[in-house]
């Protein structure tokens, strides 16, 4: 091989990385915020990757996505958020709730974001209405918040005769615990029962309001919904198992890491249509074109291994309501 063609292909090779860079650079980029860690996202990012492929597009190949994790400190939503309008990606997906999506709002009025909300974005100001949301909005609403009455029913008839239920919500998450509180408390007085609630905002914050349930021996546990109680979803789980507690929870995450029973919003299905709005943006769509999605998808899950751990009859009626009911 002559010389001239031997330099020729070792600058070729040496010109192949700093290729590749400019193609990674030159594919879209979805900028990520949730106030969780990434090892408690599994299930939620696998729906959203599989939104993103039903619209066109394969993360590493055909998108980047840029993910900012709070670590389960909300307070750092803004600055995550900031950082990812500063870099100029061409979507932000504000995960983990009306937080998340305030904190992008006031962090971009260019840059299209896609929310997850629990809670109606409407009545808190996120958006101008469902079906136009204006501005650089849109997103999920799925219905956990709103249906903390109906898991506060699930649990009343799986214990069958309650007296006292200890609700545990997250002290730092004031909107989705104001809700909660409002609809559980409704729930409550109709049947003529008794809650207390119990906050947490840390892991040890947990532990010690378990030891409190325990010690005041309260008939059950409802767990209130918020990014950090889902992230400490194993945490809650052992507790009430450890304690003997029978606890309903918002979602089926909950039950699959052997919590006793869940109603709540198909989370996996909300993450995919966030999902396909990314593609349809990434396409040309604004977001004011883009409704807001109602995720109507409920599922009720039942872990039959813990009820019999609890000594716990669950009636027919109520397991032949259940989607899942696992072994």
């Amino acid at each position: 091989m002559k010389r001239r063609e031997f330099v020729a292909i070792i600058a070729s090779m040496a010109a192949w990385p700093r290729a590749a860079d400019a193609q990674q650079r030159s594919l879209p980029v979805i900028g990520f915020v949730d106030p969780r860690s990434v090892e408690t996202m599994g299930n939620r990012l696998r729906g959203f990757r599989r939104g993103l492929e039903e619209g066109g597009y394969t993360e590493h190949h055909t998108v980047t996505v840029e993910y900012r994790w709070g670590e389960n400190r909300m307070d750092r939503l803004p600055e995550l958020a900031a950082d990812l309008a500063h870099r100029g990606v061409d979507i932000i997906v504000a995960s983990g709730g009306l937080s998340g999506a305030f904190a992008a709002k006031a962090a971009t009025t260019t840059i299209p974001i896609v929310f997850l909300a629990a809670q109606d974005p409407v009545k808190l100001g996120l958006v101008s209405s469902f079906a136009r949301p204006g501005g650089n909005l849109t997103g999920i609403n799925f219905f956990n918040t709103e249906l903390a009455a109906k898991q506060f029913e699930v649990l009343r008839e799986i214990l069958a005769k309650p007296t006292r239920i200890a609700v545990i919500v997250d002290s730092a998450d004031q909107i989705n615990t104001e809700t909660i509180v409002r609809e559980v408390d409704a729930a409550a007085r109709a049947h003529g029962i008794q809650i207390k609630i119990f906050k947490a905002s840390n892991s040890r914050e947990i532990d010690s309001e378990f030891e409190a349930i325990a010690r005041e021996q309260f008939d059950g546990v409802f767990g209130g919904q918020s990014p950090f109680l889902n992230s400490r979803r194993v945490q809650l789980v052992q507790l009430a198992a450890h304690y003997s507690v029978p606890a309903v929870y918002s979602g089926r995450e909950f039950v699959d890491v052997g919590g006793l029973i869940s109603y709540g919003s198909d989370i996996a299905e909300a993450y995919r249509q966030v999902g396909i709005y990314c593609g349809r943006i990434l396409k040309g769509t604004k977001p004011a074109e883009l409704p807001i999605v109602q995720s109507t998808k409920l599922e009720l899950v039942i872990n039959a291994q813990t009820a019999r751990m609890l000594k716990l009859p669950v009636s027919p009626q109520l397991l032949a309501r259940a989607d899942e009911v696992i072994e």
